[in-house]
Order: structure tokens, then sequence, then C-alpha cells
């Protein structure tokens, strides 16, 4: 049978974003079937190689099989800003798979946590009523669970991306496996750090309440510490005018730390105030090492103040989703793992990894960036 591609749209309030669309529902006995063909992968130093190579395995077991049509959903907490690489991904891989699908995401984004929820649970089920036989879902919270697994036993495949829901009955996770990735980047850190003693401050997150951040965290201090520094957590704050704080209290630990601070790892979008901290503190000139690439990151590491950043591969996480999803229909959940296994933990959990972002090679990475269709 060939594949073929339509498109279905849901309701109350969303943003669409198509993915593959065909003229025709009816397919004529005899057709041919398309093998599916990926888009090049760009010949470049950050290029994932390991990971693009799974999906290339996972492609040429497809195409032994019986390629069938399939609908499916990617649900997103947002389609701008973080999750804009996600949704090219998520369409891209869609595109190729020549799936029936669409990546969702609500037109406005309520201060009320729960809206987005219920939201978010709405479409789940709307996606089940509608027959797609695959939703990949970046759920908000733990009341996001109960709809995934009604999806699931109603027979329907859900993988969760950028957050997960362990307890729930999703297939896979993809996305940062953030222990890994907090030690990622404190080994960076490492290689500019002189020899113990010493405290390394980390911008992170120092309450198991949120778990990504915690995790993260966590990470890093088990690295720095078997390595023989001293890791001091500082809270990081997000919310509110809350940098004059932030960096005011950074500067108060930094004060009163012994042994005294010899290095800074920001495990954060705000990892740039590290240099604010080091600046109070009257210690401008210890190594820093930040996450994500904020503006205000990517403008310190051209000043030299910040060594390296780490950033999330977002545009991969919305890419392998759709090719996980059509493997778990088509060759099955243990067949997909398999090909899939360099990738996935005990817990799962496909961890893409993350970029590490040197200085002197931020244009390297933007022309990356460009190759793929990512914004960062």
């Amino acid at each position: 049978m060939a594949r073929i591609g339509r498109c279905w749209m849901a309701v109350f309030g969303l943003t669409l974003t198509t993915a593959a669309c065909g003229s025709s529902d009816v397919i004529e006995e005899g057709t041919e079937v398309t093998p599916i063909t990926r888009a090049e992968s760009p010949d470049n130093e950050f290029t994932p190689v390991e990971l693009e190579a799974r999906v290339d395995n996972l492609v040429a077991e497809l195409n032994k099989s019986s390629l069938e049509p399939m609908q499916m959903v990617v649900l997103l907490k947002e389609l701008s800003g973080f999750f804009e690489p996600i949704t090219t991904g998520a369409n891209r891989a869609m595109g190729e798979l020549e799936v029936t699908g669409n990546v969702l995401g609500p037109t406005d984004q309520s201060d009320d946590p729960t809206t987005s929820q219920d939201l978010q649970n709405q479409q789940v089920k709307q996606a089940v009523a509608d027959g797609a036989a695959g939703i990949g879902v970046s759920p908000f919270d733990n009341v996001n669970a109960a709809a995934i697994d009604e999806a699931v036993a109603n027979g329907v495949h859900v993988v969760t991306l950028d957050s997960d829901l362990a307890a729930s009955k999703r297939s896979l996770f993809v996305g940062t496996v953030n222990k890994a990735a907090g030690a990622t980047a404190a080994n960076t850190l490492l290689a500019a750090l002189p020899e113990p003693p010493g405290t390394v401050m980390i911008h992170g997150n120092v309450g198991p309440e949120w778990v990504d951040g915690y995790d993260r965290t966590q990470g890093a201090v088990e690295v720095l510490a078997n390595a023989g520094y001293t890791p001091l957590v500082t809270q990081a704050v997000f919310f509110g005018d809350n940098e004059t704080f932030d960096v005011d209290w950074m500067k108060s630990q930094i004060e009163s730390a012994d042994p005294p601070v010899i290095g800074f790892l920001g495990l954060f979008n705000i990892s740039y105030r590290c240099v604010l901290a080091a600046d109070a503190a009257g210690i401008p000139d210890v190594p820093i090492v930040a996450y994500d690439f904020d503006p205000k990151t990517v403008d310190y590491m051209r000043k030299g103040r910040i060594l390296a950043t780490h950033t999330q591969r977002q545009y991969y996480e919305g890419y392998l989703v759709p090719y996980i999803l059509y493997g778990i229909k088509t060759i099955g959940i243990d067949a997909t793992k398999q090909i899939l296994a360099p990738l996935v933990d005990e817990q799962n959990r496909v961890n893409i990894g993350i970029d590490v972002v040197p200085a002197d090679k931020i244009d390297a990475y933007n022309a990356f960036l460009d190759s793929i269709g990512s914004i960062q």
C-alpha cells in the first residue's frame, strides 16, 4: 500500500502548523510504495553523528517493511520561542514520512497553568477521537498523565518530548536527559579549572520539586565533587524583577565561600548572571561556563567572559518524534528501541544529548543551526 498524507485539524483555540498534505485519500491497488527518503544531513562539526546514524538505521529498517499511511499529531506547549526548532524538526520528519499530521500548540499562553494543562488534555482526547495512531506530547505536569494513559488504553502510541511523564504509560521520552546534561557541562568547566581544592559556584536548582532543574544540577554536582572540588549551588531566580537580587545573593555566597570560588557553572538560560556576580565579587578572571544560547550569554562569550555554553537540540527533539511514532506502529516498540539502543536508557528515555559550543565557535554553530533551519 502506498503512503499518503493529508491534513486534519483540531479545534478549541489551537495554532496549526501543516506537515505533509496530499490531494487524495484514495489509494489505488498496485500503487508503488515510495521509500522513505530523508533530507541530507549537514556536513558540520556540530552534526550529531550518532543520532543521525540511528535515524538512518531506523529508516533502512522501515523501508524493508510494509509502509502504511499513518495519522499522528505533535502537541507542544507553544510553537514559538524554545519550541520553534521543535516545530521545524517535527514538520520536516512528517513530510519525509508522508504521514497525515500536524504540530499543534495553544494560540495564547495563559497565566493560569491549569488552563494550559486542561487544554492539552483536550488536545490529546481530540487527537484520539480524530483517529490519530500516534501522539507526541510535551506535557505540562502530572495532571496530563491520565489523558496520556487513556490514549494508550485506546491503542494510541504516545511519546513525550521536552519534559517527561515517566509515571504515565508513554512508550518513550525524547529529549535532553538532564542529569547527563549537567555532567557534560561540568566536564566542560573542569578543563578550565585550576587544581583543587576550590569552590565551584553552580547557578542551578536546589529543590527536587522541579525535577529537570534538580537533575541537571545534581549531575554537575557529582562530577565536580568527584574531581575534588567543593560544589556550591545557588538557586537561580527566574520570576519577577530578580536579576539584582540574584546577583547580590551570589555575591554574598562568593564572599563567604571556603575554600574560595575558583569557577562558575550556569545551568539555565540566565547563566550570563554568573559574569555579573563574578564582577560584583571582584573575581572577574575566574572561568565561567554557561548553558543555553541566550543573546546575553552569546555577547559575553564574544567578549571572552564565558568560555563555552551548552545548548539543547530542540530541532532533533522534534525531528525524532514522528520517526519514532512511525517506527512503533510499523515495526513495533521493541524493534524501534533496539535500533535506537545506544540512545535509550533503562527508563525508556531517548537521550538526544546537548551541543557544547566554545566561545570561538559561535559563528560556526550559528551556521549549523541555519543549515537545519533551526532558530535558537
